[in-house]
């Protein structure tokens, strides 16, 4: 079969290119937070409308995202040996084309969040808002991935308004249906993705010089492991203190002693900067999410 963005290659295939269908990575980092929050708003299993509604949702989300993403930064993307045979960045998928199926993919996923309740609509008209706006940012901040944070920890509020939410078309019942520790763990999961796409970022690191990308790794300069690693401590000491509060117990606080410990071998993968550890730290973050889910899931169902 011919390679991604070569002529003949078939466009399902290009599509899936686009959406990064074969890196679940991606979605992962959405997907566990935003269940976590839909597993604690709901005081436990949160019924499998909900569920299927968020796991579907993170993925169409994500895929859409990419769509625009490769879109904004196609002509950074060509000079970056990681990014330079994506499907738009080479032509094989036009800009037009690219736009319509992210467009699509939004479409579906809107159409779940219409199942759900009037707040829970309204925040995702944020949320889209959000995601559009993130891969703009490099070009305005000098740590863009701060903008990622928020749109990366958008579900948080989200499942909690689909959990507590009425049928209010007004901003003030959004504001009733998200606690304000919703917004405390929205804020904790910013700083988790501050410390991934760092390390994401710090892949990069030669090419976006070049290029004059702006990003956090370059913002940190020589504190940017340290950086990282801060990062991740505040995001999981204020996860653990939200969750305490919360009445989550020791099942919980395993999951984020799991998940500390993983981040502790991260150090060790990036500590040295090259290439192949601070992907593989990245690659592998998924998992630091999963952890605290599984602490939470456990926790609430053994009360």
């Amino acid at each position: 079969m011919a390679e991604a963005g070569r002529p003949g290659t078939p466009r399902l295939r290009l599509y899936l290119d686009l959406i990064r269908w074969n890196r679940p990575a991606g979605w992962l980092l959405l997907l566990w937070p935003t269940l976590s929050a839909l597993w604690i708003a709901a005081d436990g299993f949160p019924g499998w409308h909900l569920l299927a509604v968020f796991t579907l949702g993170t993925v169409l989300m994500r895929s859409a995202g990419c769509c625009v993403n490769d879109v904004a930064d196609r002509e950074f993307d060509r000079h970056v040996k990681r990014t330079a045979q994506r499907p738009v960045t080479t032509g094989a998928v036009s800009v037009p084309e690219a736009l319509a199926l992210g467009a699509v993919l939004a479409l579906l996923a809107f159409g779940l969040v219409l199942t759900t309740n009037a707040p829970t609509i309204l925040l995702s008209f944020a949320a889209l808002a959000i995601a559009i706006a993130y891969p703009y940012a490099k070009r305005l901040v000098s740590m863009p991935q701060a903008v990622l944070g928020v749109a990366f920890s958008f579900g948080i509020p989200m499942a909690f308004s689909a959990v507590l939410g009425g049928a209010q078309w007004h901003w003030r019942a959004v504001a009733d249906a998200v606690p304000p520790h919703a917004w405390w763990l929205l804020a904790s999961n910013l700083f988790w993705v501050l410390a991934y796409d760092t390390e994401y970022a710090m892949v990069d690191r030669d090419d976006d010089i070049r290029i004059g990308i702006r990003t956090s790794a370059l913002t940190l300069g020589r504190f940017d492991v340290a950086g990282v690693t801060a990062f991740y401590g505040v995001h999981l000491v204020s996860w653990a203190v939200v969750g305490w509060s919360l009445g989550l117990g020791g099942w919980f606080l395993g999951g984020i002693a799991a998940a500390a410990a993983q981040v502790a071998w991260h150090w060790t993968l990036i500590r040295h900067r090259t290439r192949e550890g601070c992907f593989t730290a990245f690659r592998l973050n998924h998992w630091v999410g999963f952890a605290v889910f599984a602490g939470t899931v456990v926790d609430l169902a053994l009360r």
